[in-house]
């Protein structure tokens, strides 16, 4: 029995053993350039370690670590991480290098990848890529993110329709490495144009006469997207066809590619984000802090900027007022509250108009409707809030006219926000703009002056009850 092996098996365990401080042992391994090692490491890691490992290191260690491992791995790393930290890491890389990892990624994630990337390094890649490959990333990165083109994999089993069964199963069986990481449930058939005809789930290969052409197995007339189908609609799509994927053609009904769900999954999740970071005023898309900081503080100041614009509005308003407020101090109280409580009526009624733009469900022109719509509900809501508010400035002042004109101005001023929360999404999509930047500081800034204007302007006309 050899004694030592047992402790060279709990050491080699312990070399790729996670620890809270995963980036110092990354770049020991990358140092040492043990490639084995290093894939090992890695694959200890989980995904979000892997992250927080590659944030930590310089851009030295990036490129140290991508070279080190094998393309293959190195392609695999990359897609766990988001795009912007994958493409932060490919752009510290040699063109040749870089080059070579995309090859070793799906269709869909190598035009993902180089999309982030800027013109002059993908310029750079795309020169470094066999002709044809190059050719073909450079037509699916013609695409948006949010369109079908933007989204499908090439990589899928597509045969002639004339092609035989026994010529389809030798063709699987040579290629089986190639193929081994294909979606091959089902193989898609074209006629002598490219155009797709059929659709062979792979299970029927099984059962048929070796002789005959595939075209008597296949599926004909198959359900197929074109490609320039944007992602609501392919969001729909898959909402009410319980399918894996979906072949997408062009304007001449040549295959192009498939859509899986996960793609489509993975995309309106991210649109969903970033229109989150949009409404919190981070601009151009996804921040890292480990971005380069003027780059953060640009994008954030352009935001925060028109902010405090747009806010010297509201305090003007407080300026008009300010010999009331100074007379009727209380109502200082209820400023925030009101103004809070609006905004927070407002918000919600953004929300709803955003998802229904979103799904489809009301048109820009609508807005009379969702107007309509949402007065419904800020006149119960409106009144409640303010009943609430009004029993609570009686109670802790003892003045029922503070109460009346804490618990008016909210029943207003929620009218007010509903109002344009519900319609200046709608409004800002009929001319063009994005509501997911706009809608925010526009409702904030009109339901702080109008929620100010309605306390101060309604004290001051009741100051001699308030006194």
């Amino acid at each position: 029995m050899n004694e030592s092996s047992p402790v060279t098996e709990i050491s080699d365990a312990e070399s790729i053993e996670p620890n809270d401080r995963p980036w110092e042992r990354l770049e020991e391994l990358a140092d040492a350039g043990d490639a084995e090692a290093l894939s090992a490491y890695l694959d200890s890691l989980s995904v979000g370690d892997q992250a927080l490992a590659l944030s930590r290191t310089d851009e030295a260690h990036h490129q140290t670590v991508l070279t080190t491992l094998s393309v293959e791995d190195a392609a695999e790393l990359l897609r766990h991480l988001s795009e912007s930290q994958a493409a932060d890491l490919v752009d510290s890389l040699p063109a040749e290098d870089a080059a070579a990892i995309v090859q070793e990624m799906p269709s869909d994630e190598q035009a993902d990848l180089l999309g982030d990337l800027d013109a002059d390094q993908v310029s750079a890649i795309l020169q470094a890529l066999p002709n044809a490959e190059a050719e073909a990333v450079r037509e699916l990165t013609a695409y948006s993110d949010d369109v079908a083109g933007g989204l499908l994999v090439r990589e899928i089993l597509r045969f002639d329709r004339s092609t035989k069964v026994a010529d389809v199963i030798n063709t699987l069986s040579e290629n089986a490495d190639e193929f081994r990481d294909y979606d091959v449930q089902y193989a898609y058939l074209t006629d002598e144009n490219n155009r797709l005809v059929g659709v062979l789930p792979m299970r029927n290969l099984l059962f048929a006469r070796r002789n005959d052409p595939v075209a008597d197995i296949m599926i004909a007339e198959p359900l197929s997207l074109r490609d320039i189908t944007p992602l609501d609609d392919l969001i729909d799509f898959f909402d009410t066809h319980h399918f894996l994927g979906v072949p997408v053609v062009d304007a001449e009904g040549k295959l192009l590619g498939v859509v899986h769900r996960n793609a489509v999954d993975y995309e309106a999740t991210r649109a969903a984000e970033n229109d989150f970071l949009k409404s919190q005023g981070i601009i151009g898309g996804e921040e890292l802090r480990t971005m380069p900081l003027f780059l953060r503080a640009r994008r954030r100041l352009s935001w925060l900027s028109i902010n405090i614009l747009l806010n010297i509005g509201a305090a003007a308003v407080i300026a008009i007022y300010q010999d009331t407020l100074e007379k009727v101090i209380a109502l200082a109280v209820f400023l925030p509250i009101i103004s809070d409580m609006s905004g927070c009526s407002g918000n919600q009624a953004v929300a709803v108009s955003m998802r229904e733009l979103s799904l489809g469900l009301v048109r820009p022109t609508e807005m009379v409707r969702v107007w309509l719509k949402e007065v419904s509900v800020g006149l119960i809501n409106g009144a409640a809030l303010g009943l609430l508010v009004a029993i609570v400035a009686i109670v802790w002042n003892g003045n029922p006219y503070l109460g009346l004109v804490v618990g008016v101005a909210l029943f207003f001023n929620t009218l007010i926000a509903v109002s344009i929360g519900g319609t200046v999404p709608l409004l800002l999509k009929r001319f063009g703009f994005d509501p997911a930047v706009a809608s925010g500081p526009l409702l904030t800034t009109v339901t702080d002056m109008c929620g100010f204007f309605l306390v101060l302007g309604l004290a001051t006309a009741m100051l001699n009850r308030l006194l």
